[in-house]
Order: structure tokens, then sequence, then C-alpha cells
């Protein structure tokens, strides 16, 4: 028998879209030249025991055992022959040397995979000196993204720490069928462009149980994007939960069927906002629900804003995306602004369907207020502040 393939013990892992058996094949890294030493980079060691995996006709894991592993940028490509699991019980460590990273753009990138499932482990892309460089104005690197999934289908990523990313935590684009569950996010607050999650052009993603700290939005959905459900999140600090930008380009894909339920936010910027840019375009932003959320010390907690031109970049311009069908309902808790409720709709799109049901929002020791220009709905039981609509 070939020395690096190695039979698993009679441990299952049993996932919400895959079933391992006893007998699936396991590559482990070390047997394929990774070091666990923090110093040695194993990108290539993890190349090798990917592919070995991936060629696999039967179900088959990479094992990442307890240590701490360096790794350069790594691409682990599809398609594969069957189910894989990645399973991580060490931790991953970016080289000390920002520079080394590259201009890719990525750090660990899956790539046309599918049935594929990433379990437990610690990334940490080591981000603060990055940071420090973009700060200075001296001359950086474009920056990566810790881990993404690109043209695949039906991952689960499970029990995942990811720790000081460069930039944004974890990408999904162009994707289908994607599960995360009890992720630990975490970036400081004042880190630049630390998103937690962004998706973009893919169907079908679940977030859930799980806990962001960035120094940006804790969760994007982007153009192209429906059928996302997010359920019992935990955002804070951060930007918020976030529906765009939209619209920045003419002919962008719009974005609909969207849920944020049972979650928290706490001290974020933001609650929950759908954003778009001031320029002429076709996208939209419908079928959308916030619902069961608690806001504690939120700068905005519930705001549509149609007026996004950083830059000045679009001037006299008013947003063409079209907002419609957003539905709020039992959300409470405290805002740091009196200006609680914020809906900026576009003059020439204005928002329509907007329905409110059960708000209780106030801000300690003064009156709490909402703002609507060209918004249009209508509101059921208790509202507070009282509506605009």
């Amino acid at each position: 028998m070939n020395n690096n393939l190695l039979k698993t013990a009679c441990i299952c892992f049993v996932f919400s879209y895959f079933l391992f058996s006893c007998n699936a094949a396991s590559y482990n890294v070390v047997r394929f030249g990774a070091r666990a030493d923090g110093r040695t980079d194993s990108s290539q060691a993890f190349v090798r025991a990917w592919r070995a995996a991936c060629a696999s006709r039967s179900s088959s894991t990479v094992y990442i055992p307890r240590g701490v592993y360096m790794t350069k940028p790594v691409v682990f490509s599809g398609p594969c022959w069957s189910r894989i699991l990645f399973r991580i019980d060490g931790t991953l460590v970016a080289p000390p040397n920002y520079w080394d990273m590259g201009n890719s753009g990525f750090w660990i990138l899956f790539s046309k995979v599918s049935r594929l499932t990433v379990h437990g482990g610690v990334i940490d892309a080591r981000g603060a000196k990055f940071w420090a460089c973009r700060r200075s104005g001296s001359r950086c690197p474009p920056g990566v993204r810790s881990m993404s999934f690109l043209w695949s289908s039906n991952v689960v990523v499970s029990g995942l720490k990811s720790l000081y990313s460069q930039l944004i935590h974890l990408t999904v684009s162009n994707s289908n069928n994607i599960l995360f569950e009890h992720l630990n996010v975490i970036a400081p607050s004042r880190s630049p462009n630390t998103d937690g999650i962004i998706i973009q052009s893919s169907t079908g993603v679940t977030i859930r149980n799980s806990l962001f700290r960035t120094g940006d939005d804790c969760i994007a959905v982007g153009p192209g994007s429906k059928n996302i459900w997010m359920e019992k999140i935990a955002c804070g600090p951060g930007h918020g939960i976030s529906i765009g930008s939209l619209g920045n380009s003419l002919n962008e894909a719009g974005v609909q069927n969207v849920t944020v339920t049972n979650a928290i936010f706490s001290k974020t910027q933001n609650g929950v906002r759908i954003k778009s840019w001031a320029r002429d375009s076709k996208s939209y932003a419908k079928n959308v629900e916030f619902r069961n959320i608690v806001m504690r010390a939120v700068d905005n907690p519930i705001i549509i804003d149609q007026t996004y031109c950083p830059g000045n970049r679009c001037p006299r311009q008013t947003s063409g995306v079209e907002v419609s069908n957003v539905r709020y309902s039992n959300i409470k808790g405290t805002s740091t602004t009196v200006e609680a409720v914020k809906f900026e709709c576009s003059v020439s799109r204005p928002c329509r369907g907007i329905q409110m049901r059960n708000i209780r929002l106030t801000t300690p020791n003064r009156a709490t207020t909402s703002t609507c220009e060209n918004a249009r709905g209508w509101t059921s039981g208790l509202v507070w502040p009282r509506s605009c609509l």
C-alpha cells in the first residue's frame, strides 16, 4: 500500500450534506512533507495531499493534524472524483512577511470543487502589519482574502476560526448550495476591509450559529445572489449585515430572497442595511426579511441608503436600484443615535412594499425618530419610533 495512504480508524463524520464512511482514505499532509513548526512553507505539501484525495475514487480526507503550519497562497482545485473532508485539527498561519502573499488576492482558495466539507481548525492571516502598511500610506501589496470558494457547490464549512485576515475573511462567488456554521471570525474593529463573509453571484448560501467581530461588514450580500439565509448570528464590532453595495454598474445583477433571523448586533456601525450607488442601474433588492433581531448600542439599527457615492463619483445622480418587499419584524434594542430608522430612498426609484411590525428601538435619554425619503409601505403592531412611512 502507498505510504502516503492511511485508512482511517472507525470514526464517521456526519454533516448536513455529507456522510463520510469509516473506510474513507485519509491523506495526512505531514506524510506529504508538511512541517508543523510554524516556519516551513507547507503549501506544496498541502497541494500534493489534496491532489491525491481529489483523484481518489472513494470518499477521502485531507488531514491537517495538530501543530502550526505556515503556508503561502495555495489553490485547491477540482473537479474531484468523490467527496472530500478537509479536516483541520491544527493552525494555518500566513508568512510573517506580508509581501510573500503575492498579488493573486487569495490565501486559501477552493476552486471548482463539489461535495466538500471543511471542518474545524484555525487560520491566522497575521494581518496587523499589512493594515499598518495601508494606514501609513506606503506602497503595499493588494492584500488577500483568507479563504475563498469560487465556482463551487455542495460545500460545508463548520467549526472554523478565522483570525486577522488582511482583507475579507471568507468569500463565496459563482457558487451554490454552501453552508457556513459554527464560525468564529475575528479582527479588530479598526482593521480596514476585514469583512466576515462576502457573497456574490451565488445561490443557496446559509450562515448560522456564528460569531463575527470585524472591522467592516459582518456579512455582505453582493450582486447576483439569491436564496440567502442567515440565522443565529452575533455581530459586533463591525458594520453590521449589508445587502450591497448594489448598482455600481448599469447591467448589474440583483439580489433576492434574503432572510436574517435571530441575530444580535452589539456596538456596530449599522444593524441591517441595504445600500446602493447613486447612479443609473438595472439592479434590484427584493423579497428581503429581517426578523427577531436585538440591537445593542447600534449607530444605525435600520437603514436603507440609496445615496452611496464615495469620492463624489456620481454627482447629481440618483440610484436606479429597485428596492421592494422588505419586511422588518420583532426588532428591539437601543440606538446610539436619535435616528434609529432611516429610509433614504431614490427619487427616481422609490422604495416600495416596506413592512414594519413590532419594532421597538430607543435611544437612552433622548427621543428616537425615523426618517423617510421616497419610501412607501405600511406598519402593524407596535412600531417605535413612530413610523414615517
